[in-house]
């Protein structure tokens, strides 16, 4: 019997978005159709998304999965609870480093405490969550944006520090010259209340793999 497949959330407002966007930018009018029914899809848990996210600073994504596949073996199940029980050595041995499993720990005992409120999330703002994840050791403002895209599906995202983002905006608005963050923010004026789906299809013009966390 073979397992049954994992389960991808889309979001509901995704096809609204796009006929705001096509209305409302010429370059998003010309990107969109070009990539079909593909769309932006939430896996995993919070817990599990944001301990990925770690694992996978600073190395290849080749490397990342590398290292999440033998860490993920380690517990049962991947909890923050389980991840506390972990022995240091089976960790290094899984190939994090000794920073990654700080921040691994760090992250389990926000999560196993209740010092961050997940339940809450789906009432709070943006700028809420990602003032609660930066607390977290190793989680930036770049990682919890992501966070906010690709797990909580927030459609409003801009995360500015994105060198992806402002690479695809340097191309597709201003045929391969420099941008500025306040370029970035003058382009995107034209995309709210949607940003996040705007930023996707900006990535995908310059990857047509969907990127996943």
């Amino acid at each position: 019997m073979s397992p049954s497949p994992l389960v991808l959330a889309t979001p509901d407002y995704w096809d609204e978005a796009c006929r705001h966007l096509a209305r409302k930018d010429r370059v998003m009018k010309r990107l969109i159709p070009q990539f079909g029914d593909a769309c932006l899809q939430s896996r995993g848990d919070a817990f599990t998304t944001l301990a990925r996210s770690i694992v996978g600073q600073q190395i290849s994504v080749k490397a990342a999965q590398t290292v999440w596949d033998r860490f993920a073996k380690l517990p049962r199940r991947m909890t923050a609870g389980n991840v506390l029980k972990l022995k240091v050595d089976d960790m290094q041995a899984a190939g994090l480093s000794a920073r990654k499993i700080e921040y691994l720990v760090d992250l389990a005992l926000h999560f196993d405490s209740g010092a961050v409120h997940a339940n809450a999330w789906p009432e709070m703002t943006d700028d809420d969550i990602i003032a609660e994840l930066v607390g977290i050791r190793g989680i930036g403002r770049w990682t919890a944006e992501m966070f906010l895209i690709f797990y909580l599906m927030r459609p409003n995202v801009l995360p500015l520090d994105d060198v992806g983002l402002i690479n695809g905006i340097s191309v597709n608005y201003f045929s391969g010259e420099s941008v500025s963050r306040s370029d970035a923010r003058e382009v995107a004026a034209a995309w709210a209340p949607y940003c996040s789906v705007a930023t996707w299809y900006i990535w995908r013009s310059l990857d047509p793999l969907p990127v996943g966390y």
